[in-house]
């Protein structure tokens, strides 16, 4: 089992990752002190695979548990589902010393940590996530969230994990799709952190798509250790843990704008992150040969790096309501070398329309 600390004072939390981990999980809630009653939240399509190895983990270790499942894909992250669960956490008896255990990928971690969040003000929530995307990213920093008809994540609350508990057998059900639009947000570190790591990525994402137990190990763990600095540092985005955004605020706007179909949000974040680097070489902030090498992995990964029938118009007016916005300009997380980014304000709407429009392909 290897473990990654999340260095956040009396709210440090260990990320524990290793196979067969799901059945850890009602020993850690235990270690952590948790009240007897907790709530499983996962989806439609995590629940019928592994809801049972958790209840069974809970059962032993002393405590009485629910499962709800919501509906699978980005749209159960609406204010309705956000009711449902307040609802069944009062049906279930949960009280401030009662855990709530977010067990699937980024949309179950966002709803379920921000309901509890906001469930008597706040009770624990442990992440435990099945995605590649959920593991190295949306399961580790404490954001929570859930989106309006106006732009994904509008409305959400900072509020750090108890745990994390990866286990990264359960990436075998993921659909080839789904692991990779995963891999962006592994892609992303490298792009934005660490160059060594964007060239390990190159010569190993072959063994990555094959879900080698040894490689995507090392990756889920590095991300995972960026990730946990970045937060230890700047836990409210007040800074540098914007970084963490690159390729997101362009990635955002298509989700958005394609209400949430047809692109995966992995897949959007890698358009996003060509979107940005071309936006960086417009503005001489990097050579053009950038754009050939972070095309050349992310095409490798096999994420896509065109998409069909953009509306720049509507994607421009989406990013001037991005949280990182201010006063209605566009502010955007840019390269300044592969292993390097920067946040950059008052960025030139036109530049930005160009880099979007060159996103489209037939």
């Amino acid at each position: 089992m290897n473990r990654v600390t999340v260095q956040l004072g009396d709210r440090s939390y260990a990320i524990d990752i290793g196979d067969g981990a799901l059945a850890s999980t009602g020993e850690v809630l235990k270690s952590l002190g948790a009240g007897k009653r907790a709530e499983i939240v996962t989806d439609s399509n995590v629940g019928p695979r592994y809801a049972a190895e958790v209840e069974q983990s809970l059962k032993a270790a002393g405590f009485a548990s629910v499962t709800i499942t919501i509906p699978a894909g980005e749209k159960s992250k609406r204010v309705g589902q956000l009711e449902r669960l307040w609802k069944e956490f009062v049906a279930a008896d949960l009280d401030r010393s009662s855990a709530v255990v977010a067990l699937g990928g980024g949309v179950v971690g966002d709803l379920a940590g921000f309901a509890a969040a906001t469930y008597m003000r706040g009770i624990r929530v442990v992440q435990v996530p099945t995605t590649m995307l959920a593991c190295v990213d949306s399961s580790v920093g404490g954001k929570t969230a859930i989106d309006l008809e106006a732009g994904k994540n509008l409305v959400g609350a900072f509020h750090q994990p108890a745990a994390v508990i990866i286990d990264p057998t359960t990436l075998r059900t993921l659909s080839a799709r789904e692991l990779k639009s995963g891999l962006a947000e592994v892609v992303k570190y490298g792009v934005a952190m660490d160059a060594a790591f964007f060239v390990w990525l190159g010569r190993h994402m072959g063994e990555l798509l094959a879900i080698e137990p040894a490689a995507v190990a090392h990756a889920i763990r590095l991300s995972c250790e960026m990730k946990a600095q970045v937060v230890a540092e700047d836990e409210r985005e007040a800074g540098r843990r914007a970084i963490l955004n690159f390729g997101h605020t362009v990635g955002h706007a298509l989700e958005t704008v394609s209400g949430y179909e047809g692109l995966l949000h992995g897949e959007a974040v890698s358009l996003g992150m060509v979107a940005a680097g071309r936006v960086a070489i417009s503005l001489g902030r990097v050579p053009k040969r950038y754009d050939e090498a972070l095309l050349k992995l992310l095409s490798a990964a096999g994420l896509p790096v065109t998409v069909k029938g953009v509306d720049v118009a509507a994607v421009l007016d989406t990013l001037r309501h991005d949280k990182k916005s201010r006063s209605g300009t566009i502010t955007m997380v840019l390269p300044t070398e592969i292993g390097a980014v920067e946040i950059v304000g008052g960025v030139d709407a036109g530049v930005v329309a160009k880099a979007v429009e060159s996103l489209h392909g037939e």
